[in-house]
């Protein structure tokens, strides 16, 4: 650990120049005292370190000084292709991985392309999440994502919304984890579906491993799901009253599946203008936020479930409105 510490330590003073105490401590996770510490055993094993004092002072290498100690640990070589999504890689634990895998790349590159991926880097940011939306609460993801590399086999309670609300249990076999705008799918056999892990309340990995599918490809396997997601026609869907103006709002507050739905669906408008069509039911909380974002340009007719449920949300709302 110590060892791993040292070279990270290195690698901060090669990669940024003079830092103090102090900041080292931040971006290494200890004291200030360890890093007095880390710096006197780097000073005696013969690295070019030295001090300078004042208000701009701190540790730095001698002019021309660069170690050649960047060679990646298989963690950090698993966690490159999180580099650029640090909430996700923490998420899995991986957060430390990252950092020093990212230290480690910056010192092997030459200086120009060093200083291009530091343009990059302050020109690009991926944020995976959508508008006014925080990240599910994932408490399982990681226990799924160790269940995962060790292909072990799981059992899971699960709270799913179709095709009858409730809470069921599965015994899996982990494929694959999917960040999918914000929310984490796991991929699990042995016919390979998916699972929300917000949704997982219960994770149990068994004493039990299984053989991973030949040729199973996770990329593949998501494109093809999504395709057939958002494309099919007999997914689990709701009956709604629309207005005129909810109708015109549903692109964007539902989305292009669902505006699409609701134009093969629609039906003839009643006396006071509104039309009934059907909308997709990922679950009931969702379809229930969706519907309550047109406000009152939609009414929700089926299934009881979700009538239910945002009627006791609005009457909750309305609690608060006197």
């Amino acid at each position: 650990m110590r060892a791993s510490r040292l070279v990270s330590l290195l690698l901060l003073l090669q990669n940024r120049g003079r830092m103090s105490a102090a900041r080292l401590a931040a971006e290494l996770g200890v004291t200030a005292r360890t890093v007095y510490r880390d710096v006197e055993a780097l000073a005696a094993s013969g690295v070019p370190i030295y001090a300078e004092g004042g208000p701009n002072g701190g540790y730095q290498l001698m002019d021309g000084y660069r170690t050649r100690l960047t060679g990646l640990t298989e963690g950090e070589a698993g966690s490159l292709f999180l580099t650029g999504l640090p909430q996700p890689a923490a998420e899995l634990g991986l957060g430390a991985q990252v950092a020093a895998a990212e230290l480690k790349l910056m010192a092997a590159l030459p200086t120009p392309y060093r200083d291009a991926s530091v343009r990059i880097r302050q020109r690009f940011h991926l944020d995976a999440p959508g508008w006014y939306r925080e990240a599910d609460p994932v408490p399982q993801l990681l226990a799924a994502a160790e269940a995962l590399w060790q292909d072990r086999v799981v059992e899971i309670r699960y709270r799913r919304w179709s095709p009858a609300p409730g809470v069921v249990t599965r015994r899996l076999h982990p494929l694959g984890l999917v960040l999918k705008a914000g929310v984490w799918y796991l991929v699990a056999g042995p016919r390979p579906r998916t699972y929300r892990v917000a949704n997982i309340e219960e994770f149990r990995a068994l004493d039990e491993q299984f053989t991973r599918p030949a040729g199973f490809d996770l990329p593949a396997f998501w494109r093809a799901h999504v395709e057939r997601y958002e494309g099919s026609e007999e997914a689990e869907t709701a009956v709604v009253r629309l207005s005129p103006a909810g109708i015109a709002a549903l692109p964007d507050i539902l989305g292009p599946r669902a505006a699409r739905l609701v134009a093969r669906t629609l039906e003839p408008e009643d006396a006071e203008g509104w039309q009934r069509a059907e909308i997709p039911l990922e679950s009931v909380p969702h379809a229930a936020a969706g519907l309550l974002r047109l406000g009152a340009d939609a009414q929700a007719l089926a299934p009881a479930e979700l009538v239910a449920h945002m009627g006791k949300t609005i009457r909750a709302m309305a609690r608060l409105y006197p």
